[in-house]
């Protein structure tokens, strides 16, 4: 088990230090972050998000334990809205409790120890992960900004002032290089038509660059960052991640009888480091960005022994 762990943890580890290392020896400087984030979140995202999901038949999908693990993310990402107080920073640390790697090592880790069948399990979670998720935080970072750019914030803000801002938020949320792409491929999807292979092609290969590129980048940030400043909160947030969400998609599991294999699938799905998506939004917003670089790679290394351990439980 130690060794199935190691080998799906392992390339993030890795990726992420190349970056780091890149960072240090001055072949990318911290001024190309930003275009490169920009890259990403323009280009490589939309990319596989809408590939990923021109592939999905809702009538197909199994929403029992996909509704356990979900009810578990709205729980914490409300919680840390309410104890962080309703900010883009807010917005973004919720993200980082609740949005795991699915792609980059959950895909690889459960066909490994599960195979086929808790793939099709898993691959249900991610065909709306990023649907609900991002589309969430995107509509929460949003009317943030939104707010704090009106100065909404004072005592004497009007309500139609407020509705304005939710609507435009609203409006940007939708119009937005994550949630529109997968909203157009799922819409898609339901033709039944396919996408011929001359476009197909080359939306794999920008989607396939998206998950190394991003933990390169995550990399790359860390070198610039002074992780000796932010470690607590990286702990806490990489804590809330590896060990809180888990355990609160186990309770809601039993709460909602689903046990078995979907089960398993779900808890070592909310097991999982932080997404570099979220490395992507802090740098996307400007906020929290040395906190959620530094706790997507403390993440990643105790998933080591976090992970290990989950799935030590559930099997």
């Amino acid at each position: 088990m130690n060794g199935v762990v190691l080998d799906s943890l392992a390339p993030v580890v890795l990726l992420i230090g190349s970056g780091y290392l890149a960072g240090r020896l001055g072949w990318m400087g911290q001024a190309s972050v930003k275009d490169l984030t920009n890259l990403i979140f323009f280009l490589l995202t939309p990319a596989l998000l809408f590939r990923t999901m021109s592939r999905v038949h809702v009538e197909q999908l199994e929403f029992m334990p996909v509704a356990a693990y979900f009810l578990a993310a709205g729980l914490l990402f409300g919680a840390t809205l309410l104890l962080q107080g309703f900010s883009r920073r807010s917005a973004v640390l919720a993200l980082a409790g609740t949005f795991s790697n699915t792609v980059m090592i959950g895909i690889a880790l459960i066909n490994l120890l599960f195979g086929a069948q808790g793939l099709v399990t898993l691959l249900t979670l991610v065909s709306i992960h990023a649907l609900v998720l991002l589309t969430l935080s995107t509509l929460v970072l949003e009317v943030a900004q939104r707010r704090d750019q009106a100065g909404t914030t004072d005592a004497g803000a009007s309500k139609s002032s407020t509705m304005r801002i939710v609507m435009q938020s609203f409006k940007s949320t939708v119009f937005h290089p994550v949630p529109l792409p997968i909203l157009l491929g799922l819409l898609y999807a339901q033709t039944g038509w396919g996408i011929a292979s001359v476009i197909d092609k080359p939306l794999a290969l920008l989607g396939s660059a998206l998950s190394p590129l991003a933990l390169v980048l995550v990399g790359v940030s860390l070198a610039y960052t002074s992780v000796g400043q932010h470690w607590r909160g990286a702990l806490a947030l990489a804590g809330v991640k590896n060990l809180v969400h888990p355990l609160l998609v186990w309770a809601l599991c039993l709460l909602m009888g689903v046990d078995g294999l979907p089960m398993t699938v779900m808890v070592v799905t909310a097991a999982l480091p932080i997404g570099a998506n979220v490395f992507l939004f802090s740098q996307r917003y400007q906020v929290a960005q040395e906190l959620v670089t530094a706790s997507v790679a403390m993440s990643s290394m105790l998933a080591m022994v976090t992970l290990t351990a989950t799935l030590a439980i559930m099997i």
